[in-house]
């Protein structure tokens, strides 16, 4: 099992060449990439994912490609970060957690699927700019969705219930207060996007979820 997310989601660019500060409620954040709930996720952590992205892509016989479809690295690792906070909160919010053996159960799953750890690594470094360290991470992340979807009794394979999980997370954005750093682009709680970003994550979790 695997997530975009998560299955995998996954994300990152560039180096830094400056940290501005980012600002919530009018309170200086110095290094934060985003605060979310009073949280921040610092520059040095997205730089972190982005570096060692970078490092695996360039090792691949299709570095060039791996790194221009990967372009927007920085924003997409920014979003796949304030993403995860925002599941995690709305998986507390509705009293449910995920193991530590369901994880490792569903990257058996996922490896199995994949050919083995090796394919599977190479497969979400390809599709989801992830490196191996973030897939377990990933994987939480989707259960946890999976775990709310079906606290609420939404069915995650129908637009009806898609929208249902939707609004749960919109509200858990709101309440959260996210605030991103404007160099990796703007959230958008109604969205749940940052404007420097594609795809709504949202449909990139469900569609690998059901893949999985």
């Amino acid at each position: 099992m695997l997530r975009r997310r998560t299955a995998l989601s996954f994300t990152a660019a560039a180096v830094l060449v400056a940290t501005p500060l980012l600002t919530s409620c009018g309170t200086p954040r110095p290094g934060a990439a985003a605060v979310v709930g009073g949280q921040r996720i610092t520059v040095a952590a997205v730089q972190t994912r982005v570096d060692a992205v970078r490092a695996a892509q360039e090792k691949s016989p299709q570095a060039a490609q791996l790194i221009e479809a990967s372009s927007n690295l920085q924003s997409t690792t920014v979003h796949t970060l304030v993403e995860a906070r925002v599941i995690d909160r709305a998986a507390k919010d509705a009293g449910v957690s995920v193991t530590t053996h369901e994880v490792q159960q569903a990257r058996a799953a996922a490896e199995k699927q994949a050919g083995g750890s090796a394919s599977l690594e190479a497969q979400v470094l390809q599709t989801y700019a992830m490196v191996p360290a973030d897939i377990d991470d990933s994987i939480r992340t989707d259960l946890a969705l999976q775990k709310v979807a079906k606290h609420y009794g939404a069915d995650m394979q129908t637009a009806a219930g898609q929208a249902e999980v939707f609004k749960v997370l919109q509200q858990t954005s709101d309440k959260l207060g996210i605030d991103v750093n404007p160099r990796y682009g703007t959230w958008d709680s109604k969205k749940l996007t940052l404007d420097a970003t594609k795809d709504p994550w949202l449909t990139q979790v469900t569609a690998t979820s059901a893949s999985a």
